[in-house]
């Protein structure tokens, strides 16, 4: 079994992450800070790219576009932030600095 870090606890690493990397976060919605899921909003050049939390193949932590492959606009991400908190009312929104569209901590796109 696989120990969880808790979800407030990595928020605030991944911030902390973000404001070294010069991509400062913030939190746009705080869910439950042991077990809740975490969105990531990043905001480039182009448009918006909204990261959600899933597991590959093998069963690793990962992240996927959950807006799709293309960058979308503001209305597009909330509108895909709002479908999931509807889903799931624990989850933690951050939204980051990132003109690449990249995240500012280690993570695996998938």
């Amino acid at each position: 079994m696989e120990a969880r870090v808790k979800a407030g606890l990595w928020a605030s690493m991944a911030l902390r992450m973000g404001d070294l990397a010069g991509r400062p976060g913030a939190v746009l919605r705080k869910g439950d800070p042991d077990s809740g899921g975490i969105l990531c909003v990043l905001r480039g050049r182009e448009g918006l790219v909204v990261l959600s939390q899933t597991r590959d193949a093998a069963g690793r932590p990962a992240w996927m576009r959950g807006s799709g492959p293309a960058p979308v606009d503001d209305a597009a991400a909330d509108a895909y932030v709002a479908r999931q908190v509807k889903r799931d009312p624990d989850l933690w929104v951050l939204e980051f600095e990132a003109p690449d569209l990249l995240p500012p901590f280690e993570a695996v796109l998938i």
